[in-house]
C-alpha cells in the first residue's frame, strides 16, 4: 500500500487532504510512524521502502515479483462518496514499484477505486506507462477479467489473473460491466463461481502456461478460514490452476497445499503506512507489522509445489527490515498453529527464513 503517508514521504507527493472521520491530512500517518520508532529523512528515495527486501529478491534470483497494489495511483481529487478510506500515490511516485521490478499488480480490491473512474483510468495508464503489467480492472468487465501475462527466464508464461470479493469489502457499483469501467468482482464465493472463473481462466491459457488466481476477500482481521473461501480455493486448484494467491487480511493467515498446489488464504501487509496506529489489533494479538516475503518455486510442468520459502520482513520508519530471531520465531509458531487443520507447518532456518513443511 503505497499510498497516502507512504506518498506522502516519497519525492512527488499528492494532495495531503484526506476524508476520514478522525485524519483528514494524510502527513499526519507519516508523524505517527516517526513518533512510533523515529525520524523518517523526507523525500525518501524509490528504493527506500523496499529496504532488504530488495537484497532478497537480487539473492533469490526469482523469474517474477508479484504484488497486490492496494493503492490507486492518481492526483484526481473526487473521492469515491460515502468511502471512509481512500488511498492514493501520486503517479510520478511509480518509481518506487519500477525500483523493486515489480513484474505484475493485483488490483481487484477495495481501494482502487477510491477515486472515482478516473482515479482507476489513471492507475491503469500510469502502470501501462511504466511497462508494469497488471490484472483485476480495467475499462470494461472483458478487460478486466484479462489476465496480466508474464513471461518467464525459461520461456514459459504465467498469466496472472485477479479477483475481488464483495467480503473484502468492496462496493457492488465497483463491479466492472460491458459498459463501464470497474473490478473484476465475483458474484459470490461458491463452487459454482470457481468452476465458471476457472473455464474463464482456462479460456486464456495455450499449452506450458501456468494459471495464477490472486484473490482479495475476507475481513482486515481474523484467523479463521471461512468454508467457502476453502472450497473455492479447492475447486479452482482441481481445474487446474496452478496457485491460489489470497490477501485482505492485514496479518499472515494460514497455508494449505491442496493436491500438490498452493494456496496462501492471506498473505498478509507488506508495504504499509500503518506502523504508528495502535488500538484493537495489537491488543487482539495481530502482528501487522511483520510480513512475510513468498518466495514460490513451481513445477513448470505440471504446476505443483516444488518449495515455499518464507523470509519475514517488519516495516519500520516506513521501510522493510529483517524481522529479528524473536520475531521470526513468532510467526513461525503462528504459520506452525495456523497450519494444523491443513498439515502444514514451518521450519526456521539458519539464514532466519522460513521453510513450508
Amino acid at each position: 500500500m503505497t499510498g497516502r503517508g507512504v506518498d506522502q514521504a516519497l519525492p512527488h507527493p499528492v494532495n495531503p487532504i484526506l476524508y476520514e472521520l478522525c485524519v483528514r491530512d494524510a502527513r499526519e500517518y507519516v508523524a505517527l510512524a516517526e513518533k512510533a520508532n523515529g525520524l523518517i529523512s523526507r523525500p525518501l528515495s524509490f528504493d527506500y521502502i523496499w529496504g532488504d527486501a530488495l537484497e532478497e529478491l537480487e539473492r533469490a534470483e526469482v523469474d517474477l515479483r508479484i504484488v497486490n497494489l492496494e493503492t490507486a495511483v492518481t492526483s484526481a481529487e473526487t473521492p469515491w462518496p460515502g468511502k471512509g478510506i481512500h488511498y492514493r500515490m501520486h503517479p510520478e511516485n511509480i518509481g518506487c514499484l519500477r525500483s523493486a521490478k515489480i513484474s505484475g499488480c493485483a488490483l481487484a480490491n477495495n481501494h482502487v477505486l477510491d477515486w472515482r473512474y478516473a482515479g482507476l483510468l489513471e492507475t491503469l495508464k500510469t502502470l501501462d506507462a511504466a511497462g508494469i503489467a497488471h490484472a483485476g480492472a480495467g475499462n470494461d468487465a472483458e478487460e478486466a477479467m484479462k489476465p496480466a501475462i508474464l513471461g518467464t527466464a525459461g520461456n514459459r508464461r504465467v498469466l496472472l489473473f485477479s479477483f475481488g470479493s464483495r467480503t473484502s469489502g468492496i462496493p457492488q457499483k465497483w463491479k466492472a460491466t460491458s459498459i463501464s469501467p470497474g473490478v473484476n468482482l465475483l458474484d459470490d464465493v461458491s463452487e459454482a463461481s470457481a468452476a465458471l472463473v476457472a473455464n474463464q481462466m482456462r479460456a486464456h491459457q495455450q499449452p506450458g502456461d501456468l494459471i495464477i488466481a490472486s484473490i482479495h476477500w475476507g475481513s482486515n482481521w481474523g484467523y479463521e478460514i471461512p468454508r467457502d473461501q476453502i472450497m473455492f480455493a479447492h475447486r479452482v486448484i482441481e481445474e487446474g490452476i496452478a496457485l491460489v494467491h489470497g490477501h485482505s487480511s492485514h496479518h499472515v493467515k494460514a497455508i494449505e497445499v491442496f493436491n500438490g498446489r498452493l494456496i496462501l488464504y492471506g498473505c498478509g501487509d507488506f508495504v504499509t503506512d500503518y506502523e504508528g496506529i495502535s488500538g484493537y489489533p495489537a491488543a487482539a494479538g495481530f502482528r501487522g507489522d511483520l510480513a512475510l516475503m513468498y518466495f514460490i518455486e513451481l513445477d513448470s510442468s505440471n504446476s505443483e509445489l516444488i518449495s515455499a520459502r518464507l523470509v519475514p520482513m517488519r516495516m519500520r520508519r516506513f521501510r522493510l527490515e529483517r524481522a529479528s530471531t524473536a520475531d521470526a520465531k513468532w510467526l513461525c509458531d503462528l504459520l506452525n498453529e495456523l497450519g494444523k487443520p491443513f498439515k502444514t507447518g514451518a521450519r526456521r532456518d539458519r539464514d532466519g527464513s522460513l521453510t513450508l513443511e
